[in-house]
């Protein structure tokens, strides 16, 4: 007979065992077309507070859009490109912790500006491809 302190622990495995992967899952990509997803292409994805940044090369043929939430204490950020986009369109698109636009430009091979002025919190940043091959990177620091 399995006693209540056994079921209590299995309670507790499975709970730790959720926090886990939902831990894993925030600020992690999703695609909106699995089968074509970034991973093959072992995309570096460094999400610290107030830094951000995003790098993956031999992209080939690749449609998908990722969304991540970033931590900004700041109002305002700066995005950093030095992208290599053969062909396809890449977009970038951030919102602050209340949901507002504060940027939305395509990836290019080299610039660096600033976003709109927003709430500090947990940002949003959306990038979206179509078709795409080359090699895309950038960052975006606390302004």
């Amino acid at each position: 007979m399995t006693s209540f302190t056994s079921i209590k622990r299995s309670t507790t495995s499975i709970a730790v065992a959720l926090v886990a992967v939902m831990a894993l899952t925030v600020g992690c990509s999703s695609s909106s077309n699995p089968n074509s997803s970034l991973n093959a292409f072992q995309p570096e994805i460094v999400n610290n507070q107030d830094a951000f940044s995003f790098q993956a090369t031999a992209i080939d043929n690749v449609t998908a859009t990722m969304v991540y939430t970033w931590q900004n204490t700041g109002q305002q950020a700066t995005i950093n490109h030095s992208s290599a986009v053969d062909s396809g369109t890449v977009s970038v698109t951030m919102t602050d912790a209340n949901g507002t636009q504060v940027y939305a430009n395509p990836l290019v091979a080299s610039l660096n500006e600033p976003t709109a002025t927003g709430v500090a919190g947990a940002w949003t940043i959306t990038v979206t491809l179509t078709n795409v091959y080359g090699t895309l990177n950038f960052s975006s620091t606390k302004l």
